[in-house]
């Protein structure tokens, strides 16, 4: 199984984007400014491939097994980034909640020259649901574009 991000629009700290399933529209997604010199926390993923996996430790996990007891089988991790370690696709709205993860959600909206997505918890269940078994034996990877010019 194939993820692609396709980030398409910038704003003054955020980053919006498409994900696509083997080529099938799934949800928006957010990230913080992309950046060539990377900012802990403040920083998009680079552009590449990179494996997804799950992360059965700490709070996040804990909290969304709390949040989604009849789904939660783990974080889905994006793996292997340079730079960048425990890297999940998660819940969130505004590039405030990103910590340079990927947040997800049904649709989006510019305010103050920055990108916000919406119905996160929707997207995210959907997504989730979708890839968790692939993900689970190691089958998905996702592949992140740039659709603009840094």
């Amino acid at each position: 199984m194939e993820l692609t991000l396709k980030r398409f629009r910038q704003g003054n700290n955020s980053t919006l984007s498409e994900l696509y399933i083997d080529g099938t529209f799934q949800c928006y997604g957010l990230e913080d400014t992309v950046r060539d010199v990377k900012i802990k926390g403040r920083t998009a993923i680079p552009a590449g491939t990179y494996k997804l996996g799950i992360n059965r430790n700490g709070g996040m996990n804990t909290a969304y097994k709390k949040r989604f007891p009849d789904m939660h089988e783990g974080m889905i991790e994006i793996r292997a980034i340079p730079n960048f370690s425990l890297v999940y696709i998660h819940i969130g709205n505004t590039h405030d909640d990103t910590e340079g993860c990927l947040l997800v959600g049904t649709y989006f909206h510019k305010s103050y020259d920055d990108w916000g997505v919406y119905q996160s918890a929707e997207a995210y269940k959907q997504l989730y649901r979708t890839i968790i078994e692939q993900v689970k034996i190691g089958q998905v990877i996702l592949k992140i574009e740039n659709k603009f010019s840094l």
